[in-house]
């Protein structure tokens, strides 16, 4: 009997010990498998978060539009930066160092100086009590934009409009401020809901009259 039990003892040793290889061999392969698609998944993850946003942003400044708003506002300023859009564009206006609690109005124009060319109201810019304020606008701002009128009060072909203009919402604000040296009562323009505004107070005018900023925007 004992010449039958060595045999089948060393046989049951010889496939506990093949058994616990191949367990062996199995919890590396999925440790290693484990290792692999984590570092897959990290890899994705990161890739994700480092990939660079599709919109491509625009920014410019608006600056004083004449010397002497320089010199009734020598802080006057303002920063706008255009992000487009699949179907359209965010505008975001910034300005600074404006009269307290004054109010004004933004326009997209044909031309950064009088006599503006076609004119298209966008929204209000109301400075807070340091003379800080900001708007979001959202339409058509870049490369595309432009008016036409086939008939009816007026008749033109389709016009660009690439520039920007922000004006005094009160007529008596600059006045009173200084900023329109020689007159003796304020000047009126129709550049508000109203059309009894103040005169100018910003613009792009660092870029040419035929290229303002808008057409440096493309969708």
């Amino acid at each position: 009997m004992k010449s039958i039990r060595l045999p089948i003892q060393s046989i049951r040793a010889s496939a506990a010990a093949k058994a616990g290889a191949v367990t062996a061999a199995s919890a590396v392969v999925a440790a290693i498998g484990l290792t692999a698609g984590f570092g897959a998944t990290a890899s994705a993850a990161t890739g994700a978060a480092t990939k660079p946003a599709t919109a491509k942003s625009f920014s410019f400044a608006l600056d004083p539009s004449s010397s002497a708003i320089s010199t009734c506002l020598p802080k006057a300023s303002g920063h706008v930066t255009i992000t487009p859009g699949k179907l359209n564009d965010i505008m975001k206006v910034s300005i600074s160092g404006m009269p307290a609690n004054a109010g004004f109005d933004l326009f997209v124009i044909q031309q950064p100086t009088a006599p503006f060319g076609v004119s298209w109201y966008q929204t209000d810019v109301d400075a807070n009590a340091y003379g800080n304020g900001s708007a979001t606008v959202q339409g058509v701002f870049d490369v595309e934009t432009f008016s036409v009128s086939l008939g009816g009060t007026a008749t033109f072909s389709p016009t660009h409009q690439y520039h920007l203009g922000l004006w005094f919402n009160n007529p008596e604000t600059p006045f009173k401020l200084g900023c329109e040296p020689g007159a003796t009562s304020p000047t009126v323009t129709p550049f508000n809901g109203e059309q009894h505004a103040g005169i100018q107070v910003l613009n792009t005018a660092e870029f040419p009259a035929d290229a303002g900023p808008l057409s440096h925007v493309k969708r």
